[in-house]
C-alpha cells in the first residue's frame, strides 16, 4: 500500500514539474534535463571511453551538498587517482553549476526514482561505492542498491527529532535508512535520534564542509588592494557576505547614521553582482564606497567601504575582517557562514537560520547572533566592538570548528570503507 502511494506521489511529481515547465525556468531545466537522459550519459560515457567502468558515485541534491561531499571527492581522486567518480544532481541549481566539475569523471541529473529506471541506472555506471550526501531518500534506487549489494554510505546527515522519518508517517520510509551500510553523521542529536529508533549502523564524524573552508584559508590568499585596504588605520573591519536587498538596507543604514564618526570600515559582497545592482548599492552609501573592479592603490585607503563586484573572492576575504556579516537569513534562507568562522569571526544574520545545524549550534551557544531588525543589528554589533564581547564569541566559533573538523579524515579512514 505504502510503496503504490509512493509511486503515485512520484509520478504526480514529475507530471506537476512539467506543468510548471512552462512558465518556470529552474522547473524547465529540471525537466529538460531528464529528457533522454539515459541516452545521454550512455553517449557521454562512451565518448570517454569509460562505459565499461566502475564509478564511484556520489549523488547530492544541490550546491549545498555538494560542498559538502566536495572533500571526499577530492581527498579519493587525490589518493586513489585510477578511480572514476561519478557525480549526479537532483537539482538544477547544483548540476548547472558544476556539470563541468574538474573532479567528477561524469556528471549527470539522477533520474525520476522508479524501479525501472533504478535498475537501468545501476546497470549502466555500474557504481562499486556509493556516497549519499546529506539529504533525500529515494526509494527505488537506494533499494537496488541494497539488492546488489553495492556498498552504499550516507555522509554528513542530519536527523532532528521532528524529521519526517520519526512522525507517525515516517514508518515505510524510514526502511530506506536500512539500505545504507553504513550512515556518518554531522552530531551527536542526530545519533541520539537515530538510537531512539533502534539504528546502530552509524557514526558522528562531523561536517565535511569544514574541511573545505579549513582548506581555503590554509591557502592564506592575498589580495594586494585589501592588504592596503586594512592597513589604512586600525578601524575594525566588516565582512558583509552573500547580501540581499534586506541585509543591505540594514548595513547601508548604520554606515548613513554613523557616518561622521564611523566605528568599522565595511566590505561588502553582494550575492547578484550585476552592474544596475551594484551602482544603486554604492550610490545609497553615504561615505567613500569604491568598487574593487575600480580601486587603485592609490585610491583605495581614501575610503570607508569596499564593494567587492566579483564571484569567487568571498571565501578568503574573512582574513581581513574582524565580524562578518552573512546574508540569506531574511530571505530563502542563510547563506555559508563556515567560512568566516574559520578565520575566528563572529557572524551576524537574519532570523531564517534554524534549519543550518552550525549557525543553530552558535547562536546557542553566543558566538553567532541572529538579529529581527537594525535596532538588533545595532545592539549586536556595538557589543562585539568591546574586546572582551568580542574575544568570547571568537573563542566559542574556534571551538566549534576545532570540534567538527577532521570529518573527511573520519569517513574515508573508517573500517567500513575500503577501496
Amino acid at each position: 500500500m505504502y510503496l503504490l502511494v509512493y509511486n503515485l506521489v512520484i509520478q504526480l511529481y514529475n507530471f506537476i514539474a512539467k506543468i510548471l515547465a512552462i512558465f518556470q525556468p529552474k522547473a524547465k531545466k529540471w525537466v529538460d534535463g531528464r529528457s533522454n537522459l539515459f541516452e545521454s550519459l550512455e553517449q557521454d560515457l562512451k565518448y570517454k571511453n569509460l562505459d565499461n567502468q566502475n564509478f564511484i558515485w556520489f549523488h547530492c541534491s544541490s550546491l549545498g551538498e555538494f560542498e559538502q561531499g566536495r572533500p571526499l571527492i577530492e581527498r579519493i581522486k587525490k589518493d586513489y587517482p585510477k578511480e572514476k567518480i561519478l557525480l549526479t544532481f537532483f537539482s538544477p541549481s547544483g548540476y548547472e553549476i558544476r556539470k563541468n566539475y574538474a573532479f567528477a569523471d561524469v556528471v549527470s541529473y539522477l533520474p525520476l526514482d522508479t524501479r525501472k529506471n533504478a535498475k537501468r541506472l545501476l546497470d549502466l555506471i555500474k557504481p562499486s561505492m556509493v556516497f549519499w550526501v546529506k539529504y533525500e531518500f529515494w526509494y527505488h534506487i537506494l533499494a537496488e542498491l541494497s539488492h546488489r549489494k553495492i556498498p552504499t554510505f550516507m555522509i554528513s546527515g542530519i536527523f532532528r527529532d521532528n524529521h519526517f522519518f520519526f512522525s507517525p508517517f515516517g514508518k515505510w520510509h524510514r526502511k530506506c535508512l536500512h539500505f545504507f551500510n553504513h550512515i556518518f553523521v554531522q552530531n551527536q542529536d542526530s545519533a541520539t535520534n537515530l538510537e531512539a529508533f533502534n539504528f546502530s549502523h552509524f557514526t558522528v564524524a562531523g561536517d565535511t564542509r569544514l574541511d573545505r573552508v579549513i582548506d581555503i584559508a590554509n591557502e592564506n590568499k592575498t589580495f594586494e588592494l585589501l592588504e592596503k585596504f586594512k592597513q589604512t588605520d586600525n578601524r575594525p573591519i566588516v565582512i558583509c557576505g552573500s547580501t540581499w536587498q534586506p541585509d543591505e538596507a540594514i548595513i547601508v543604514k548604520y554606515i548613513n547614521e554613523n557616518a561622521i564618526n564611523l566605528p568599522f570600515r565595511f566590505i561588502i559582497a553582494p550575492h547578484e553582482i550585476n552592474s544596475e545592482k551594484i551602482n544603486n548599492l554604492v550610490q545609497k552609501i553615504n561615505v567613500n564606497t569604491i568598487q574593487y573592479s575600480k580601486a587603485t592603490l592609490d585610491e583605495i585607503n581614501k575610503n570607508d567601504v569596499l564593494i567587492i563586484d566579483n564571484i569567487g573572492m568571498l571565501s578568503a576575504l574573512y582574513k581581513y575582517g574582524k565580524i562578518a556579516y552573512i546574508g540569506g537569513a531574511f530571505g530563502s534562507g542563510l547563506h555559508n557562514i563556515l567560512e568566516p568562522i574559520v578565520f575566528g569571526l563572529p557572524v551576524i544574520f537574519g532570523t531564517k537560520y534554524q534549519k543550518f545545524e552550525e549557525a543553530s549550534t552558535l547562536v546557542d551557544q553566543k558566538g553567532c547572533f541572529s538579529i529581527n531588525n537594525y535596532e538588533d543589528f545595532c545592539e549586536i554589533i556595538t557589543s562585539l566592538n568591546q574586546e572582551e564581547n568580542y574575544k568570547v564569541a571568537s573563542t566559542i566559533v574556534k571551538k566549534y570548528v576545532l570540534d567538527y573538523k577532521g570529518a573527511t579524515e573520519k569517513i574515508l579512514g573508517s573500517e567500513q570503507i575500503n577501496f
